[in-house]
């Protein structure tokens, strides 16, 4: 049974715990490593995730499954960072609820990987891109996420919006990714890092 399935089977018996944790023991590493693609700083990135967790496990009850949970997953955490950038450094959580220890345990656990992969290949190319163009690489590029999905992730009210909204929004990100590797590989040229780049490759 594939992790979607198993999710779906144990908020259908009201496992919600269960389901909170098993989406976050499973999903949690890659949306931390997103969030540290996005923020650019470890503390950022954690208040963050914390967030998102708590939010996913106090949304569960309200979810409808227009997308997987992994997308909403994602859909939270960058709802979660750009609050976070509202509030300029904000605090780091004092209450969390119980889901929080299996936060932390991703948190921990993914800290030391997200330092080494920062560091390979193109990753000051991508860190210049401005926020938009980084999100964007992640979710298709290192999640290799669907286009659909992506606009969900990315589109500001993806809840209330239709499957025709959705398709727009993809159509506009499908236009933006090309916009970005040539950039990608132009900047790639210009500092002499490799001649010829494809950045759907690209780390």
């Amino acid at each position: 049974m594939d992790v979607e399935a198993e999710l779906a089977q144990l908020r259908a018996q009201g496992q919600l715990k269960e389901t909170a944790s098993l989406a976050i023991e499973s999903y949690g590493p890659e949306v931390l490593n997103f969030l540290e693609t996005m923020l650019r700083d470890h503390a950022d990135a954690g208040d963050a995730f914390a967030q998102a967790c708590e939010d996913l496990w106090k949304g569960l009850p309200r979810f409808e499954a227009r997308s997987s949970l992994k997308t909403w997953f994602y859909t939270l955490a960058r709802h979660a960072a750009s609050r976070l950038r509202r509030s300029a450094r904000q605090r780091r959580l004092t209450t969390l609820s119980e889901i929080s220890d299996v936060a932390e345990r991703v948190r921990s656990r993914t800290r030391p990987h997200l330092q080494t992969e920062v560091k390979h290949g193109l990753a000051a190319i991508r860190a210049a891109l401005d926020d938009v163009d980084r999100m964007l690489l992640v979710l298709r590029v290192d999640r290799a996420m669907s286009w659909n999905d992506v606009a969900r992730v990315m589109a500001e009210e993806s809840e209330g919006e239709s499957e025709p909204q959705i398709g727009r929004v993809a159509a506009r990100l499908r236009k933006r990714f090309q916009s970005v590797k040539e950039t990608i590989r132009e900047r790639a040229i210009a500092t002499g890092l490799i001649a010829g780049l494809d950045p759907d490759t690209a780390p």
